[in-house]
């Protein structure tokens, strides 16, 4: 019996063919695929983040006279440009653009005295805040002068180095990739028709708006890690989860299973380090700074600080580019499942035909 199992079963494979047998080329272009979105994580990130240093920063400057256009000037010759400065008319002035969130920050030149005021906004971000106060204190200590700051739009005390709507915007953008995900590559999951795209669409507007509720509430009442309105925090939750999740269908209706690995890198790879959480847009390397407005979790994150600290101010673009991301993806699988249904009916009718 022994033997006969044996002779059944044959010789030995040889480790080759073990491995041949194991991983298929399939598995293969996938392992391939997912060491490439690997050094690409690495490089991304790592790149966006290792030397933070700002440049071009939006600042206001407010002086009596030919002082404001002195101190623009000087300003503009710092080595590196890490100021974009612009003479305003007074502190109303530059408390408004900031509120607006046109500038971020502004110093006040005292003509009376040796003490200038600076105004920050570290709702925007802390490590600009914190870039600006040691940037104008150097300064200002060697023209002999001394700076006090002033904190117009404060980050919350529980928003630790105000990085809390960035994570809750990170959050909504896991939801949305990896139910859209587990959607397409469910078990018996086959590429959508038009009415399991409709399904799919429909389940994931479901869970967006869930999920939007609850990261609204969690960060708001149940932690009090975040200020602003839970309503309009729950839109914008609804609003980033759909969008990342129709764009998740969309791209694995065009690419297949690979197309989950694109959203990875639209929204993981290039999004988050792109989306000014631990380092605000004008501290970011100019790749990434150009980059993040147009993506997700960089349009999110201006929305959720501006929410939160800003009075809602300047989020029509950002909204707008959420929508965008939405609506594409959804009018892409919608007419991906079209395209997929029509040979199906039409198959149908041939059957038919013959048949009668």
């Amino acid at each position: 019996m022994a033997r006969t199992a044996e002779a059944q079963a044959g010789p030995p494979r040889s480790l080759l063919g073990e491995v041949k047998d194991a991983v298929t080329p399939r598995a293969t272009l996938l392992v391939i695929g997912v060491t490439v979105l690997q050094l690409l994580f690495i490089a991304s990130y790592v790149g966006a983040l290792h030397h933070p240093k700002p440049k071009d920063v939006a600042f206001g400057v407010v002086a009596p006279g030919g002082a404001a256009d002195r101190t623009v000037a000087r300003l503009e010759r710092l080595p590196g440009k890490p100021l974009d400065p612009r003479a305003l008319s007074d502190e109303a002035t530059a408390r408004e653009r900031i509120a607006n969130r046109d500038i971020d920050g502004a110093l006040l030149v005292d003509p009376d005295g040796t003490t200038d005021t600076l105004l920050i906004a570290s709702g925007g971000g802390k490590t600009l805040s914190n870039a600006l106060i040691s940037l104008i204190t150097e300064l200002e200590k060697d023209e002999g002068r001394t700076v006090r700051t002033v904190d117009v739009a404060p980050a919350d005390a529980q928003d630790a180095n105000g990085l809390t709507p960035f994570y809750l915007v990170v959050g909504w953008c896991v939801g949305g990739y990896l139910c859209a995900s587990a959607l397409a590559i469910s078990a018996g999951a086959r590429p959508a028709g038009l009415r399991r795209a409709v399904i799919r669409l429909a389940t994931m507007a479901l869970v967006s708006i869930v999920g939007g509720l609850g990261g609204a509430v969690i960060v708001g009442p149940v932690l009090g890690a975040l200020p602003g309105s839970v309503a309009a925090l729950w839109g914008l939750g609804a609003l980033i989860t759909f969008a990342v999740g129709a764009a998740t269908l969309a791209l694995q209706c065009v690419f297949g299973i690979v197309g989950i690995g694109v959203a990875v890198l639209l929204v993981v790879i290039l999004g988050n380090p792109s989306a000014g959480g631990a380092l605000p847009p004008p501290m970011l390397p100019p790749f990434w700074k150009a980059i993040g407005p147009a993506l997700p979790p960089g349009a999110g994150t201006w929305s959720a600080r501006s929410i939160a600290y800003f009075k809602t101010n300047n989020v029509t673009t950002p909204l707008l580019t959420l929508a965008a991301w939405a609506l594409l993806g959804s009018a892409i699988t919608l007419a991906a499942g079209a395209r997929r249904t029509r040979p199906r009916l039409q198959g149908r009718g041939k059957r038919r035909n013959l048949l009668s």
